[in-house]
């Protein structure tokens, strides 16, 4: 195991020392980025001509700094990189809770996890950051404690070959959302941390701009994990031994009636097909409660809105929207492209989806029920 911290900073030039000192007494394999400081910070660096600084000018971002350095990082031949603030907020002892959790799961990506009870956290920083752990957990089916610390572990030889795109402070929820996506194993550990108080505090984060910024990049990675990320996951998920025991737990030895397992498929069809994206899941599951249906086989069907079928069903939408409304079935492209024009169309599309999603339902519905009667062994019913 080869590592090295990484410490990105920008205006810390009262915190930084202290800092670089701390860590040299765990490693002196490390690697500064400057970001464009415009404070002492530059004087102070002079004086460890021993460890490896990057510095440019103007700053560019938290991100891009952290970047940079994973590249010189790679280039030297590490295995892992550890990040750490340099505004003096964690503790630098504590690297080693990560490396020996790393000796015992490797090439994971290991995020140090805060105590956000403390009184003297301001609400707007843990609201911030509960707020972000839910669209986190969304996104990814991940729960994470604490995920806009900065005092983490990452395995720079799973992420070498990806790209990023982000270079502020977003870019430490882009790679992790990214990671996860890439099956890397996300780990939290405990960590201890300092705040100063309000008027000792330095923090270059901008609490409307940055927000701002976070929030667009969640809401693309809902989009991305709704379109991409989850119906191809699912798709990897259907091996045959796991379609064999979804079939045999599920449908063919479940203590459900063949009518509630068709309609369960009947449900999620329609749910895969119904444009409320974002909200799908979460509706299904609350209709599936309120039938008394199986939840699994709902979100399992409702799993229809693969790529390779979403042309299929965006095409039949449409088609069927033109039937109800009588504008015809085939597919009219125009170059003159107003607001009137695109409302009537996605009107024709939203009443089309609705409509071909039930019908498709039905019938999705009624073959289940036909197949289930011929091939399924009569078993009692628990109640």
């Amino acid at each position: 195991m080869k590592y090295c911290v990484i410490i990105p900073t920008y205006n810390n030039d009262k915190t930084l020392e202290q800092i670089i000192s701390d860590v040299l007494k765990i490693t002196k394999d490390i690697i500064v980025i400057n970001d464009g400081s415009t404070d002492n910070t530059s004087r102070i660096l002079e004086k460890y001509d021993f460890i490896k600084i990057i510095s440019y000018s103007p700053n560019r971002g938290k991100g891009y700094a952290i970047r940079k350095g994973f590249e010189l990082a790679m280039a030297d031949g590490f295995n892992y990189a550890i990040t750490i603030d340099s505004d003096g907020q964690h503790f630098a002892s504590d690297i080693g809770i990560f490396i020996e959790r790393i000796k015992k799961e490797p090439d994971s990506l290991i995020v140090g996890a805060r105590n956000l009870e403390r009184e003297n956290l301001s609400r707007g920083s843990s609201f911030a950051n509960r707020f972000s752990n839910f669209w986190y957990r969304l996104i990814t089916g991940i729960s994470l404690a604490d995920t806009q610390t900065g005092f983490r572990l990452y395995p720079l030889d799973r992420i070498k070959g990806m790209r990023f795109f982000t270079q502020k402070y977003e870019f430490e929820l882009e790679i992790l959302v990214r990671s996860a996506w890439e099956g890397i194993n996300i780990i939290s550990v405990p960590i201890r941390v300092f705040y100063p108080s309000k008027e000792e505090r330095v923090s270059h984060f901008r609490p409307f701009k940055d927000f701002a910024r976070i929030s667009v990049l969640n809401t693309l990675f809902v989009i991305v994990a709704l379109l991409y990320v989850r119906p191809f996951s699912f798709v990897r998920y259907l091996k045959r031994d796991k379609i064999r025991e979804f079939v045999n737990q599920h449908i063919l030895l479940a203590n459900d009636t063949n009518v509630n397992i068709a309609l369960a498929i009947a449900l999620g069809i329609f749910m895969g097909i119904v444009p409320i994206w974002g909200f799908q899941m979460i509706t299904a599951l609350a209709l599936a409660h309120l039938l008394r249906l199986s939840k699994f086989i709902v979100i399992v069907a409702s799993n229809i809105s693969i790529p390779p079928v979403i042309p299929i069903i965006l095409y039949g939408s449409y088609v069927t929207g033109g039937i109800v409304l009588g504008t015809g079935a085939k597919i009219r492209f125009t170059s003159d492209l107003t607001v009137k024009s695109f409302e009537s169309n996605l009107l024709q599309y939203i009443i089309g989806s609705i409509i071909f999603g039930i019908v498709l339902g039905i019938l999705c519905g009624i073959v289940s029920f036909i197949i289930l009667q011929l091939v399924r062994k009569k078993r009692p019913v628990t109640l």
